[in-house]
């Protein structure tokens, strides 16, 4: 039998030994997804930083060798995720965590009248530990994988509101210490995509009402058993590759937790 007879098998279906073949299931991929995962590539590699324009849709088209319409849409579908910005008469920029906009995305809590406080971010510890079993299963690394984990609180019009309990991939993250952090004026995902390289693409969460237990409550300052809002948090990157778990404790008083559905 040669090479072609042995790849094909026989006609009826089954391989060579009489057992049947199971066909492979024919994949195709629209044009312009094949180009958006071309530009998510370059977004990737670093070819275009965050805050930077990229080509023009004519550029593109030209590099690629394809209408500029089937970029127009791969553009369109990136812009729609988040990954790129259109901008009136200037043109598309790589997103950057360092846009109110952003900051908000991923931050869901709104006062009662609905608008977007600012907030104080105030740093309580950061550490490298070994990884506990559960959050190196979330983060896809070993047990014994190191891990930073940060904690901090944020104030909202001068009222303690969330507690955050933050953890990160060691080796992602090597050399952030409190220091670092404290001296960064900005986001702290600004700070990981600008000082790490790493960009939060999107997140999963699940939210539940718990009851306070008491290092919780001394830290929020509120009664013990106080009903708060617990959001838990996993963030991707590019390649859908975990590289945050986000433990929050939300006091709700005055506030409410809003995720738009699409």
């Amino acid at each position: 039998m040669n090479a072609n007879q042995a790849s094909a098998g026989n006609s009826n279906g089954q391989s060579g030994d009489g057992t049947a073949a199971s066909a492979p299931s024919p994949t195709f991929s629209p044009l312009y997804q094949q180009i958006k995962g071309l530009i998510t590539q370059s977004l990737e590699s670093g070819e275009w930083k965050p805050g930077e324009i990229i080509p023009s849709e004519v550029e593109l088209a030209a590099r690629y060798k394809v209408s500029q319409g089937t970029v127009r849409k791969a553009i369109d579908e990136l812009a729609a995720e988040n990954l790129l910005v259109r901008r009136q008469g200037k043109g598309t920029f790589v997103a950057t965590h360092n846009e109110d906009r952003a900051q908000f995305r991923f931050l869901r809590l709104l006062a009662d009248d609905g608008a977007e406080h600012p907030h104080i971010s105030k740093l309580l510890e950061c550490r490298r530990l070994r990884a506990p079993a559960e959050i190196a299963r979330q983060l896809e690394l070993k047990p014994s994988d190191p891990v930073v984990l940060i904690k901090r609180l944020l104030e909202f019009d001068g009222v303690t509101t969330v507690l955050d309990e933050i953890w990160l991939p060691g080796a992602v993250f090597r050399g952030l210490t409190l220091e670092r952090l404290s001296d960064y004026k900005g986001p702290l995902y600004a700070m990981f995509e600008a000082e790490f390289g790493t960009r939060m693409i999107r997140a999963s969460e699940k939210i539940r009402a718990v009851a306070a237990e008491p290092a919780v409550a001394e830290l929020l300052g509120v009664p013990a058993e106080f009903p708060l809002l617990s959001v838990e948090r996993v963030s991707y990157t590019y390649g859908d590759r975990p590289v945050e778990v986000r433990r929050g404790w939300y006091v709700t008083t005055g506030y409410y937790y809003q995720n738009d559905l699409s």
